[in-house]
């Protein structure tokens, strides 16, 4: 039985690391200018991170307990909790510390929509990274036991 390894074009791969750099340098930009106390600008980094942290650990997990169904090795169902615990603590913490701040509305919307998009573009490369990582293990015949 041949197994047909299908990976993604240098053009997608290249456009889901320009989307994430953008997302990355949205965000700064936001941070940056924030009119606000130094508090605020230190609370909303922390919540970015937290988020960008978890989105990826949150991916691995998903991928690994996909792979789990296909004969491979599961997480422990508190594992599984904790990682979508502290993604949605992250995601709730961020968009309280986003709301909660006294600032204009338009600044709040810019803000937010650059945290999503970062967000949903760590998602997409993190799937990309991995999709390359099993692709690359294929090829050269290799087991997946270092994920």
């Amino acid at each position: 039985m041949k197994t047909i390894m299908i990976r993604d074009s240098g053009a997608w791969q290249m456009q889901v690391w320009i989307s994430f750099a953008i997302a990355v340098f949205l965000c700064g930009v936001g941070l940056a200018y924030l009119p606000g106390a130094d508090l605020d600008r230190v609370f909303m980094i922390m919540g970015y991170l937290f988020c960008l942290s978890n989105v990826f650990v949150l991916s691995k997990m998903v991928r690994d307990n996909q792979k789990a169904r296909q004969g491979g090795r599961a997480d422990t169902p508190m594992f599984r909790y904790v990682v979508w615990s502290g993604f949605l603590l992250a995601m709730a913490l961020t968009a309280w510390g986003l709301l909660r701040m006294d600032i204009n509305g338009t600044y709040k919307a810019f803000l937010g929509v650059a945290w999503l998009y970062l967000v949903t573009s760590a998602f997409t490369l993190a799937k990309m990274l991995r999709d390359r990582h099993e692709a690359d293990l294929l090829e050269c015949g290799g087991e997946d036991s270092a994920a």
